[in-house]
This record gives C-alpha cells, sequence and structure tokens, in this order.
C-alpha cells in the first residue's frame, strides 16, 4: 500500500477543499480551535511544523502571525503552489516569512534534522496513510514538552451516515468500496475512538475535540431564501464542539498535549 500523493490532483485539491463554502467552514473552526490553544504556548514566535500541509493554506496564516514556519509535502505540485503564493504575498507586502519548504514524505522527518516544535499540524492527512498510527506517533516525537499536536482526520462513521442518509445503501453495505474510486475521497477514512485510543498509547493529553462539517454536508438541496452562508458558518462553529454533534463532523479536529 501506498500512501497518497497529490501531483496529479493539485490544482483540484487547492481549489475543492479552500476555494468553497465547505472550505471556509473548514478553515474557520480549525483556526478557531488553533488560536484557542495557542493561548497556552509561551509568548513570542513559535516553530511550527505543518506535516502534509499541501500548499501551506494554515503555514502561511501563522508565518504572517511572526512563527518560524517549516512545510513538508510529498507532493511537489502542491509546494509549488504554496511557494507562488508566498512569493506573491512578500512581493505585494514587503514583508518576508519565516516558511521553509521541505520535498519529502512525512514519515522521513526526524528530530535529528529538524530538531523540535512548540506545535505540530498534520490535517486531513491520517485517511491517506496505510499506518496511520505509526506515522503520526512518530510525528509526536518532535514535540517538545507541553507542545501541541493538531490533527485533523476523515471521520469515518460520519462518512457512513451521510451515505445511508443519502440512500447509497449498496455502498455502506460494501463497506465503501467501490470499483472506480473518486480521486478525493481518502483512502483510510478512522473512527474517532480509535484515534482516541492512539492519544492514550503516544501519551498524549487530549485537550480538544471538534467536528468539521457537522451541518454543511446534511443540507438539504435547496434551502429557504433567506439561508446565508454567515448563518451557516455561525451555526457551525457553535455546534462543532457539541457532545452530540462532533461525531457527525466529516472531519474530526482533535488538539493534543505531548506530557
Amino acid at each position: 500500500m501506498q500512501d497518497k500523493n497529490f501531483d496529479a490532483l493539485a490544482g483540484k485539491f487547492a481549489k475543492n477543499i479552500y476555494g468553497t463554502p465547505k472550505g471556509e467552514v473548514r478553515a474557520a473552526v480549525l483556526w478557531r480551535d488553533l488560536s484557542q490553544a495557542m493561548a497556552q504556548l509561551p509568548k513570542g514566535p513559535l516553530r511550527i511544523l505543518d506535516a502534509g500541509g499541501g500548499f501551506g493554506f494554515f503555514c502561511q496564516k501563522l508565518a504572517k502571525l511572526g512563527h518560524s514556519v517549516t512545510l513538508c509535502d510529498i507532493s511537489s505540485e502542491m509546494l509549488a503552489l504554496g511557494k507562488a503564493q508566498i512569493q506573491a504575498y512578500e512581493e505585494s507586502s514587503g514583508e518576508t516569512l519565516d516558511i521553509s519548504l521541505i520535498h519529502a514524505p512525512i514519515q522521513s522527518l526526524t528530530q535529528e534534522t529538524l530538531g523540535q516544535f512548540d506545535l505540530i499540524l498534520c490535517h486531513a492527512v491520517a485517511e491517506w496513510l496505510s499506518d496511520a498510527k505509526q506515522t503520526l506517533g512518530d510525528l509526536t516525537g518532535l514535540l517538545k514538552p507541553d507542545g501541541l499536536f493538531s490533527l485533523m482526520f476523515y471521520n469515518k462513521e460520519a462518512m457512513r451516515f451521510h451515505s445511508l442518509i443519502s440512500g447509497n445503501f449498496d455502498y455502506v453495505a460494501a463497506d465503501f468500496k467501490v470499483k472506480k474510486k473518486v480521486g478525493l475521497t481518502p483512502s483510510y477514512p478512522l473512527y474517532i475512538q480509535d484515534v482516541r485510543k492512539w492519544v492514550e498509547d503516544w501519551q498524549m493529553e487530549l485537550l480538544s475535540e471538534s467536528g468539521v462539517r457537522v451541518i454543511h454536508d446534511y443540507l438539504k438541496t435547496h434551502q429557504p431564501p433567506n439561508s446565508d452562508f454567515s448563518q451557516l458558518l455561525e451555526m457551525e462553529l457553535q455546534y462543532s464542539t457539541h457532545p452530540a454533534y462532533v461525531g457527525l463532523g466529516r472531519y474530526v479536529h482533535f488538539i493534543m498535549r505531548r506530557l
């Protein structure tokens, strides 16, 4: 089994993930969670690693706040997109961002070569890894004591529920196995309870859980004429941490602390 490389899908991925309402929901929930968690970290510039961060959506936001960021991805095309965006911002603003780009699989990252970080991001990567527990567990070793790990993963139970309410019963009965797979459908979606157990095995403390898109993906096709996106976003943020709805999130966001 090979881990997913998005070289062939870089443009589509960037557009579909962050250039849509669902991408705005994702970004808002993650940024809210990160901003709250980072208040617990030391003041001043932080060392941050974005493992499998693609073109560096959050890297760029964090670097603009003055942090030192390392962006690693297996896709040269995704990194090229990120580099172009970083250069465009630097040329227009006259500001230099402290971002280092590493073209490599995240399994190759070591403390010996990179040192330790205050914060590690790993968003929408785990569900593409053939051995997510091992790979993510190794990443936790790059954290400083009390460092934070921001992990967002594709939720298999929400994937099942969405298929059920869409009437795709054959797909569910086949355990999501199809002859022709859609390019952006994750290979290894995860169960929340499994990842919670991993956190214990890694001897990490789970600080927060949020569902990402607990409403958006379940909306009926035809919405009331007076509905608007700002209302949806407000509700997503409000209910993303509600215990009854976290498990409905298409993705789930964990923030952990290294003990």
